[in-house]
């Protein structure tokens, strides 16, 4: 493998092409390393969809649509569920397992013609809230292999597809019917989904898929690129709100860990703001073999302007927003996320949204008065060298040194 600084990898997950190569050297590794269990005969695949879709980017706006199908599983749907994954506590072993087990089928698409997809109702069967029985008949037999991308969930055996034809009615929840013929805006049209309660990965395939938008300019949109457009609408719907709502008048810790991934959140008095600290031990998969931790930061500040765009953060985000928007107030927001070496494989930046959400609908594990006492609550939960996290975050210094108005008032 190329000598590639680890930060580096770190920043792009796979996905930013940073290091100038034509590929990522470590997903490679992995999808030869980790091979799918599924048995698959002939090219043939008779089978319900998880319901499942994911939409590439290479070559855009010509681009590859994985259409896939669990043959031979009990509970097809369950290969597809971060949210029961997470509530569950699945293992890292059993999603992947899980994950190996389906078969896709590639199609070749245009962006430009969401509607080709509508028509033969893939794009129907993708969202529907039941498995949808489908007939998928590949071009050769696909390799025993799993695709790993540091955004989206792993793709079991894939190969190209002569013919998919859909064998039953899927079932479409009502909101997404609506904006199917709505002349609505994306923007608005998530919102909408999401305020009548739609499951947000059903909104982010119906987004990629091109069922959102006026009519007139609706694209198929990549699943990584449509999972951080979802994301960004929701969470900025709310803060557009949160930013108007008074500020808490405490600190509070948050603190959660799943599949290798453990994260703190600290919610500071002050006006909405994030910072973002990731934390990549040794040996986990963007530093494999490299002797130092390797640390990326994000900022947004109180106008919503980032300093750098990242998926996992956006995931996080949203969750924070969902959380001061219940609780009817704005804060100043440190998360801080860790990743240790059980971490093996990437499996997609839904494990950080539902970790996150978990992990803020419990009460705060601690509330801090001093910044001593957030030190010490902080190393608790935190491995890395925590008064080199406070001494670097301006929003600690913010919240703790400088005087506030609300200090004169009374």
């Amino acid at each position: 493998m190329p000598r590639i600084n680890p930060s580096l990898c770190a920043k792009c997950k796979g996905y930013k092409r940073l290091c100038g190569l034509p590929y990522c050297p470590l997903l490679e590794r992995y999808t030869w390393q980790v091979h799918g269990v599924q048995s698959i005969k002939g090219t043939e695949v008779d089978a319900p969809t998880p319901p499942s879709v994911l939409v590439g980017e290479h070559g855009y706006p010509y681009i590859r649509l994985y259409y896939t199908t669990t043959p031979g599983s009990p509970n097809s749907s369950l290969h597809d569920d971060p949210r029961t994954w997470a509530d569950k506590e699945y293992s890292l072993r059993k999603i992947i397992a899980l994950r190996s087990q389906t078969v896709s089928g590639i199609i070749k698409v245009e962006a430009t013609d969401p509607w080709n997809l509508y028509n033969k109702e893939l794009s129907l069967a993708a969202i529907s809230t039941k498995p949808v029985s489908s007939e998928v008949i590949l071009e050769k037999k696909p390799k025993p292999s799993l695709l790993f991308n540091g955004t989206t969930k792993p793709i079991g055996p894939a190969s190209p597809a002569r013919k998919v034809v859909i064998a039953e009615n899927p079932h479409v929840p009502k909101p997404i019917e609506k904006v199917l013929v709505d002349d609505l805006k994306s923007s608005k049209a998530v919102w909408y989904l999401y305020e009548h309660g739609v499951n947000i990965y059903s909104i982010i395939k119906a987004f990629s898929l091109g069922m959102t938008g006026t009519l007139r300019n609706r694209r198929i949109v990549p699943t990584r690129w449509g999972t951080s457009a979802v994301d960004s609408i929701i969470a900025g719907s709310m803060i557009r709100e949160i930013r108007s709502l008074p500020v808490i008048n405490e600190t509070r810790i948050y603190h959660g860990y799943y599949i290798g991934n453990s994260y703190t959140i600290v919610f500071l008095p002050g006006i909405y703001e994030v910072e973002w600290i990731e934390i990549w031990y040794p040996s986990t998969p963007w530093v494999p073999g490299y002797g130092k931790t390797v640390i990326v930061k994000v900022t947004e500040d109180h106008r919503g302007k980032f300093d750098k765009m990242d998926g996992g953060y956006l995931a996080a985000r949203l969750s924070v927003a969902e959380k001061l928007y219940k609780l009817r107030r704005q804060a100043a927001v440190l998360i801080i996320r860790e990743v240790f070496p059980y971490y093996y494989a990437p499996v997609g930046n839904w494990q950080i949204r539902e970790t996150t959400r978990k992990i803020l609908v419990n009460p705060p594990v601690n509330k801090p008065k001093t910044l001593q006492e957030l030190i010490d609550a902080v190393r608790k939960y935190v491995k890395y060298d925590v008064r080199k996290i406070i001494s670097e975050s301006r929003l600690i210094r913010k919240a703790y040194q400088q005087s506030r108005l609300d200090r004169w008032l009374y």
